[in-house]
C-alpha cells in the first residue's frame, strides 16, 4: 500500500465516509467553523470529498454533481453516526 487513499477509494461509499469523518473532527474545532453545526460542516466536506473525487477520476457531470448532493447526505450521516457510535461505546468501558 502506496498511500493512505487514493481517489477512486475517496469515491466510494467506505472512503468517502471516512475520509468526512476524519477531516470533520480534524476541523470542526478551528475558529468560524466552531460556530457552524457539526452536521453541517460534515455535509460541507462529504460535498467536497466527493465532487473533488469525480473530478480528478474525470467523471464529473451535470449528473454526478447532482447527485452528490444526495450522497453527500448519506455520508455525512454515515459518518457522523460512525463517530458518535465509537465514542458512546468508549464512553460506556469509562
Amino acid at each position: 500500500m502506496e498511500e493512505f487513499f487514493t481517489w477512486s477509494a475517496l469515491g466510494t461509499y467506505a472512503g468517502a465516509t471516512l475520509a468526512v469523518t476524519l477531516i470533520t473532527q480534524l476541523i470542526k474545532g478551528i475558529g468560524w467553523i466552531e460556530r457552524i453545526p457539526t452536521r453541517i460542516t460534515s455535509y460541507i466536506v462529504a460535498l467536497v470529498v466527493l465532487i473533488a473525487a469525480a473530478a480528478v477520476a474525470g467523471e464529473l457531470n451535470w449528473s454526478t454533481a447532482g447527485l452528490a448532493f444526495i450522497n453527500a447526505v448519506v455520508v455525512s450521516l454515515a459518518a457522523n453516526g460512525a463517530f458518535d457510535g465509537v465514542t458512546a461505546a468508549r464512553a460506556t468501558k469509562e
